[in-house]
């Protein structure tokens, strides 16, 4: 499979594309679980994703469902129904990682799986209130929903880019990563428009965002430390070694840099920002016609 690297984006912009979910089929057996052998620091770090993000899409899920009823326009109505069809498959999807992936190699997900459900039912899930309050904690979570949408169109932008293949990336788990961000590309625009249609404003946007910045990294932060403690083949690192070399992998390359992680936090605070630069559209409809999880399902 050739991949679709910044210099070789396809030219032909397919214009306004109808969201839909994509049956996907992933083999995960005999997966590594340092599915990067060369750097398996770098391995965990994105592993971590799946111990965080299947919690996370379904309360998107959860809340967009909630607030479908307030949308009176249809079109926006209809992009919200495609996402969320997309971000359940993805939910579904890195949850199975958990159990034939992870658990196979030892790796017990569930302390991390239980903070994470505290975080995104108890503290940011719904509390089926109508109030005008509770409509303002609803109004809190579409924007918070847009900042991390942000974060994720800016991820699947440079997995989509990222020479993985020179660390020897298990072909299957880039796929997965690939397949997610080629998506989280197509729909970037869901989340922000949703959000500026509640009337979360610039003060709003960037409150929230110098919020969710930090506490995505630390949530990453804390996966990977969980993963490397469980990995019997790595030595049990504190988080100042640990941090070193994670900064090491990304100079390599197996994972974005944090000049350009706080670069693309930074954007989201111009007056009139909007996700049409975080990556390529066509490129990501691209890869998901190619996509081998995708076309095992429709073979």
């Amino acid at each position: 499979m050739k991949l679709l690297r910044r210099h070789r984006r396809p030219e032909i912009d397919p214009g306004e594309v109808a969201l839909h979910a994509r049956n996907v089929r992933f083999d995960w057996t005999d997966t590594p679980l340092r599915w990067m052998p060369t750097e398996p620091i770098g391995s965990h770090v994105i592993n971590a994703l799946n111990l965080l993000l299947p919690e996370g899409e379904r309360m998107f899920c959860a809340t967009y469902s909630e607030a479908l009823p307030y949308v009176k326009d249809d079109k926006l109505r209809e992009a919200m129904l495609g996402f969320i069809g997309q971000e359940s498959m993805h939910a579904e999807t890195h949850d199975k990682v958990l159990n034939e992936v992870l658990a196979v190699h030892g790796i017990d997900p569930e302390p991390y799986v239980r903070q994470a459900e505290y975080l995104f039912r108890n503290t940011l899930g719904s509390r089926g209130d109508e109030t005008v309050a509770g409509r303002q904690m609803l109004v809190e979570r579409l924007a918070f929903i847009a900042a991390l949408e942000h974060f994720f169109a800016y991820l699947g932008d440079w997995v989509l880019n990222a020479d993985l293949e020179k660390f020897d990336a298990d072909p299957g788990v880039a796929d997965l990563f690939r397949w997610h961000g080629a998506e989280e590309v197509e729909h970037r625009h869901v989340a922000h428009d949703v959000a500026s249609y509640f009337d979360v404003g610039y003060l709003r946007r960037a409150a929230v965002m110098t919020v969710t910045f930090p506490i995505f990294l630390i949530l990453i932060g804390r996966g990977a430390k969980f993963l490397v403690h469980q990995d019997a083949t790595l030595p049990n690192m504190g988080y100042p070694r640990l941090v070193l070399r994670i900064f090491g992998s990304m100079w390599r390359g197996a994972l974005p840099g944090v000049p350009s992680l706080l670069r693309s936090a930074l954007s989201t605070f111009k007056p009139g920002y909007t996700p049409e630069s975080v990556g390529s559209t066509a490129q990501a409809v691209a890869y998901l016609a190619q996509s081998p999880a995708a076309r095992a399902v429709a073979s």
